[in-house]
């Protein structure tokens, strides 16, 4: 319940926010009247992630258990996919995510296209549904506690909002830059998890060989072997004797650092070579940003004459609504 609670505060929060800015840019720049379309285009990303969901819930009914295991599997891979690029395009953007969408925005209003407003809030809400759901269906399906699991992730999807709607009213300050940094800190260790629950499917499936197909090495009673002798397609280690699978202490772990107490030599090199290669990409990333924050932070001159202010220089009132790594809460006073 805790991990899909943040995963549902971090990827709620980030449409939250991309919602924010676009709804107070239309206010700003006089076009409330194109709201009504932009808000069609968030309610259909919701519900292109909710029928996603829902296809992936209840489809996988119908199919064998082997079909299911090879879906799981692939499904999860796609998942790790996508959150590992997330979490490096946030970290990439997010100083000029505001920027991005104002000039978004600019270029459907300019070409008179006002229907177009309904792609831009279709695709920056589509991409975060679509993440959060495909992330949340994996861990509903690696941890077989579906209710939980979803009562996790609404509760963290409704303080996303609330936190949304307290930073717009700027009832409170948050330090986006150290939240995101915590928050895709921790999805790294989930997208090891989960990319360790995919080798698991995909072995089951009898798609890469371990512990149930004919490639698994077996001990002297006959039994699949365990440890050292067993690499690479036995079992790494079981310790099912001191933490049952179905403890509350398993379902911690597994969905805190992605830990089974029953794992496969694939299952962890797969997490360990994750942990290292994209870990030190994330940490690397993050030691490079404050070097490039002062670039990025200080707006571009305008002219005193100018009514207007250009979509790439923020207003004093959106400095003021900036959070310290450029991803910006939108400001009332600023979109009035």
């Amino acid at each position: 319940m805790l991990a899909t609670f943040l995963i549902g505060l971090r990827e709620g929060l980030e449409a939250a926010l991309v919602v924010g800015i676009l709804v107070a840019y239309l206010t700003r720049v006089g076009r409330r009247d194109v709201l009504p379309r932009l808000w069609i285009g968030i309610s259909l990303a919701i519900a292109l992630a909710l029928g996603i969901g829902a296809i992936l819930t209840f489809g996988a009914y119908a199919l064998t258990f082997e079909a299911q295991e090879l879906l799981g599997g692939i499904l999860s891979l796609l998942t790790v996919a996508m959150v590992t690029w997330m979490i490096f395009w946030m970290q990439k953007t997010a100083r000029t995510m505001k920027r991005t969408l104002e000039g978004e925005v600019d270029r459907a209003l300019s070409a008179g296209g006002a229907w177009a407003i309904v792609a831009i809030g279709f695709i920056s809400v589509a991409r975060e549904g679509i993440e959060t759901t495909l992330l949340l269906w994996s861990m509903v399906q690696s941890f077989g506690d579906t209710p939980s699991t979803l009562l996790g992730a609404l509760l963290g999807l409704a303080a996303a909002v609330l936190l949304g709607w307290l930073l717009a009213r700027g009832m409170v300050k948050v330090d986006l830059r150290v939240f995101f940094a915590w928050t895709g800190a921790f999805l790294v260790v989930v997208a090891a998890g989960v990319l360790a629950y995919a080798i698991h499917d995909l072995q089951e499936a009898g798609a890469l060989p371990g512990p149930f197909t004919a490639a698994a090495p077996v001990d002297a009673t006959g039994a699949v072997a365990t440890g050292w002798a067993a690499f690479p397609f036995g079992w790494a280690f079981d310790v099912r004797g001191a933490i049952p699978p179905t403890s509350p202490l398993a379902a911690l772990l597994q969905a805190t650092v992605g830990f089974m107490p029953q794992m496969t030599w694939l299952q962890v090199v797969a997490w360990v070579l994750y942990l290292a290669v994209v870990g030190t990409i994330f940490v690397r990333g993050l030691r490079r940003r404050p070097a490039t924050s002062s670039d990025t932070s200080t707006p571009a001159p305008s002219s005193p004459a100018s009514s207007t202010p250009a979509p790439a220089a923020p207003t004093p009132d959106d400095r003021q609504a900036t959070s310290p790594s450029g991803l910006s809460a939108p400001n009332p006073q600023g979109a009035s």
